[in-house]
């Protein structure tokens, strides 16, 4: 294994994050969030076309809302359309509401359709067998997700109420090998025994699911099956912060760092494809400092350059070939 390429292909917004990466009629699509900070009320979701396989890219899409910030935008393809997933949190404080966008080409987009229940960030979605499934949660100590299902990409049915309430779980991934589901979440706080990741594993029809705490915190999850082997990419909190390339082992939780990506403090949250061997990610990253002044000043901390230093967009091509 090792990394083929890296390079920059979006840094125009003050602050580019929260990544997304699809193959779709040919062409790649990249979608991320643009705004002036990592939390700000004027996030908007700007979508990338590269049809050379990520040698270029142009900017093809910008989806913005008057009345909320929007985030985590997530591309799927089903039955035929571009799906676009995206978070709001309203400007009027009065909570959160997920959001799909369709297209038949991604340029031109729909009207956003609510979906989910008010409250519940609804974070991706996978098919399995023709239809839909995403976890949604409800940050907080006492927060907890559910699992929703739909059969036409429009209505969105609570498919399991109480799919996981463990405390302070958040951003998903699920995958489907077979008949089996996997779902890897994320858990938070760090000064608490909740820190750490969870793996959740099934069986169709996906009613019952067994947990299992991983060995490692994580952040921004997105899984891929890869030779019956459960591949993520995801940010790592131990040492340095960084975007790395891990196998997860559900036999003993174990999170096996396999590549890290360049990347370094407000970093992660990618998409993936799989070419044969290969795998493209999109991912953003703050390791290279854009402020020039920055070269010149003696700086005393990671900290602040982390403050100051610029997140930007990054794509990034794996050879996965070899052992693993």
């Amino acid at each position: 294994m090792k990394l083929i390429s890296v390079k920059r292909i979006w840094e125009q917004g003050a602050h580019n994050a929260f990544t997304d990466l699809i193959r779709f009629q040919g062409a790649l699509f990249c979608v991320f969030r643009e705004g002036t900070a990592h939390v700000s009320p004027d996030g908007a979701l700007r979508i990338l076309r590269s049809a050379d396989l990520g040698e270029t890219w142009q900017s093809v899409a910008l989806i913005c809302s008057d009345e909320v910030d929007l985030r985590d935008g997530k591309l799927i393809e089903y039955q035929g359309e571009l799906l676009l997933l995206g978070g709001g949190t309203l400007h009027d404080k009065s909570g959160l509401q997920s959001h799909l966008w369709r297209s038949l080409d991604g340029l031109v987009w729909s009207d956003a359709l609510k979906i989910g229940d008010k409250g519940y960030w609804l974070w991706r979605l996978t098919e399995y067998q023709n239809a839909l499934y995403g976890v949604g949660y409800r940050a907080g100590p006492d927060g907890d997700t559910r699992l929703y299902k739909s059969d036409d990409g429009v209505q969105f049915e609570t498919w399991l109420m109480v799919f996981n309430n463990q405390g302070y779980v958040n951003e998903s991934a699920i995958v489907f090998d077979q008949d089996n589901g996997f779902c890897l979440l994320r858990r938070d706080p760090v000064w608490g025994p909740e820190y750490v990741g969870l793996l959740g594993c099934s069986q169709a029809p996906f009613i019952d699911w067994q947990w299992q705490e991983l060995d490692k915190r994580i952040g921004g999850p997105v899984m891929l099956m890869y030779q019956s082997r459960l591949l993520a990419v995801v940010r790592l909190y131990d040492e340095q912060v960084r975007t790395a390339l891990v196998e997860i082992h559900p036999n003993t939780g174990v999170v096996q760092e396999l590549l890290t990506l360049p990347s370094k403090g407000d970093t992660s949250y990618a998409g993936v494809v799989i070419d044969r061997n290969e795998l493209w990610v999109s991912y953003y990253s703050s390791h290279e400092i854009a402020n020039d002044q920055l070269h010149t000043q003696n700086v005393q901390n990671e900290s602040s350059i982390s403050t100051q230093a610029k997140t930007m967009i990054y794509f990034a091509k794996i050879q996965l070939v070899g052992e693993l």
